[in-house]
């Protein structure tokens, strides 16, 4: 079974509100130690629409200089102008990015003819691996499994999909859609893993990757190794780490003051409105020690 976790890396800020390159490198460096199967930039967690175009196209350009290949990156090109789209996803895939991930138009009422165009004619006017990100919760619109289906029919290109909904009976629904056809599904919850490998998914693309790498690591290697008591245990840490979404809270602000815990020196700044820097976090801190004292006490993997 060849599972991957995927880490949506969080996007670290000066006071300035611009990305500090320095202690990206430290996300960067951590990441890479704790040996994910990719990073995908400027996703969510990556806070991407605080950035305007060219501060995103300097962040893609920074961070393809320093990973320098040492894994694969993809890239959150989403935009709300399809014409940016389509020229920040051309710079990643010049700059050596696997795909760049798509988000539909948000805001605006898509419905699935309208989604099909979307993707088909950015598909079409790229000509490179294309991954759709189907969030119906900030998208409003949901990527129907028929809809992927054509889609992938039409374009070859068109290679995955991060799949972040509620309910993962429609990521079975669009595994069973493109069986066959190669198209690789990921899970966007980390709690939905084991459900996304069973129906036939490629692994997650999920945020507590950012603070518990090594666990994420662990249970894609276990999973691999089709260990599924350890797999099993694992994938209840993460379920233990699930209300990190629920607090109210930014989840990329709490990511960045989780890493700080875990011997990061960076800030967790997060974008405006979101930076709650005077925030009591104490709570979930003590819960992520204790995950990980319980991670620490399981016996060592094969």
């Amino acid at each position: 079974m060849n599972a991957k976790i995927i880490v949506p890396v969080v996007t670290v800020f000066n006071q300035n509100g611009t990305p500090d390159h320095e202690a990206n490198k430290i996300v960067i460096d951590y990441m890479l130690r704790n040996q994910v199967d990719g990073i995908l930039v400027l996703g969510s967690a990556g806070e991407f629409p605080g950035l305007d175009t060219a501060e995103k196209q300097r962040f893609l350009e920074f961070y393809a200089d320093y990973a320098d290949g040492r894994t694969a990156l993809y890239a959150g090109t989403g935009c709300e102008r399809f014409a940016d789209t389509l020229a920040l996803s051309r710079l990643a895939c010049d700059l050596g990015y696997q795909a760049p991930l798509v988000i539909g138009p948000y805001y605006y009422g898509m419905d699935q003819e309208h989604i099909f165009t979307f993707y088909d004619t950015l598909a079409k006017s790229l000509q490179r691996d294309l991954m759709i990100y189907n969030y119906p919760a900030r998208s409003g619109h949901n990527v129907a499994a028929q809809t992927v289906q054509r889609l992938v029919q039409a374009n070859p290109n068109i290679v995955g999909l991060k799949d972040t909904v509620a309910e993962p009976a429609h990521t079975s629904q669009v595994c069973r859609a493109t069986e066959g056809t190669g198209f690789q599904v990921y899970s966007g919850y980390d709690d939905q893993f084991l459900y996304n490998l069973s129906a036939g998914g490629a692994g997650s693309i999920g945020g507590l990757a950012n603070i518990v790498p090594d666990i994420w690591h662990d249970l894609v290697c276990s999973a691999r190794r089709n260990d599924m008591v350890r797999s099993m245990q694992l994938s209840r840490l993460l379920h233990k780490l699930m209300v990190t979404y629920e607090t109210g809270f930014s989840a990329s602000f709490l990511f960045k003051k989780l890493l700080a815990c875990r011997g990061l020196g960076i800030a967790p700044r997060a974008v405006f409105p979101f930076d709650d820097s005077s925030a009591d976090t104490a709570w979930i801190e003590q819960l992520l020690h204790a995950v990980l004292e319980e991670y620490s006490s399981m016996p060592q993997g094969a």
